[in-house]
């Protein structure tokens, strides 16, 4: 339920609709707005009484909330939340972000060639994985903080505010204090406890859809992110499992849209792991803007003959570049600029 007070409401009158909430069992979360206060209510699993609201001094209305993510709703909070990072993009505001980066954290030359050509051609954010959940154990793991040194360093240099995945509630505190975005991965999204950590560090975060997580699955992950005490979450459809294996998931271009009517949180798409070919990187990068989507995160690579991941779906460095012209003409034909580094 979310509680609206009259523009003329007092301190006292949004303390005394707390201590009405806190009497019934529940938490009460004050949301001051421009004119007016709102104070939503958590902790319910079935409906309250709107009449232990109305009539109790300062309050305009009380209004149900059908959904069972409630401050991730858009009937929670009807503006957009908008996400500043440290060199000054915003996301989720009028602008497309781009972020771009190779898989995996490989070497100094390299992360600092791919850092160097992607802020060069426009982007705004570096990724890369210096932990890595791999399907095989024989696989490639990561750097560990070696990897989130290098990625500081190139934030250092370029410019570009850095996001990285963290596996688990340890290595979370971790990339906490290296980077500027926490990205918890599909294979994690419904980790609850690792959800619970990243709540409380106090960096913005970025959820992957889980690769066969429904929306509502998907949205109330990202409440437990905000129950925990963290506003700043971003969520990212990266394509779902199917059973045409022509690519290498379903990219659920319909998701990104739905989203959009749905919470109020950014929405940014990944079309190379939703595809796994790079020649279908771009096309499907733009159809996820067309969307609705507030941008992408896209894997690039220097030599991505060489990566020791995902190589088959990273952009060469011109491919990246070519792909930030398109995006700009299509943010341009929806009224939307791209973000640019200051």
């Amino acid at each position: 339920m979310l509680i609206v007070m009259h523009h003329s409401a007092t301190p006292a009158d949004v303390q005394g609709v707390c201590d009405v909430i806190t009497a019934l069992g529940f938490e009460p979360r004050p949301m001051p707005g421009e004119q007016r206060t709102a104070i939503g209510v958590v902790g319910n699993d079935g409906p309250i009484d709107r009449a232990r609201f109305h009539g109790l001094p300062g309050v305009l209305d009380a209004i149900p909330v059908s959904a069972p993510y409630k401050q991730v709703s858009l009937e929670w909070q009807a503006e957009r939340t908008v996400i500043t990072l440290g060199n000054g993009v915003q996301i989720g505001g009028e602008a497309l972000v781009v972020m771009g980066g190779p898989c995996s954290v490989e070497s100094e030359e390299q992360i600092m060639a791919a850092a160097a050509y992607v802020a060069r051609a426009g982007g705004t954010l570096l990724r890369g994985g210096a932990f890595k959940p791999r399907t095989s154990p024989y696989a490639f793991q990561g750097l560990g903080e070696a990897g989130l040194k290098l990625m500081a360093e190139a934030r250092r240099r370029y410019g570009l505010a850095i996001i990285t995945e963290a596996l688990d509630p340890q290595g979370a505190e971790l990339v906490a204090e290296y980077a500027d975005v926490i990205q918890i991965g599909a294979r994690n999204m419904q980790n609850y406890t690792l959800l619970k950590t990243v709540g409380r560090l106090g960096r913005p975060v970025m959820l992957k859809r889980g690769m066969a997580a429904t929306i509502k699955e998907w949205l109330l992950a990202a409440e437990y992110v905000l129950d925990a005490g963290n506003p700043d979450v971003m969520l990212c459809e990266r394509g779902i499992r199917s059973f045409d294996d022509a690519t290498r998931n379903v990219m659920d271009v319909g998701a990104i849209a739905l989203a959009k009517t749905l919470t109020h949180l950014p929405v940014i798409a990944d079309p190379s792991h939703a595809t796994g070919r790079r020649e279908l990187v771009t096309p499907v990068g733009l159809s996820a803007i067309a969307a609705g989507a507030d941008g992408l995160i896209v894997e690039t690579h220097p030599e991505p003959t060489k990566a020791l991941s995902d190589g088959a779906q990273a952009l060469l460095p011109d491919q990246f570049a070519g792909l930030m012209s398109k995006v700009e003409g299509i943010a341009g034909t929806l009224g939307r600029p791209l973000a640019r580094l200051g």
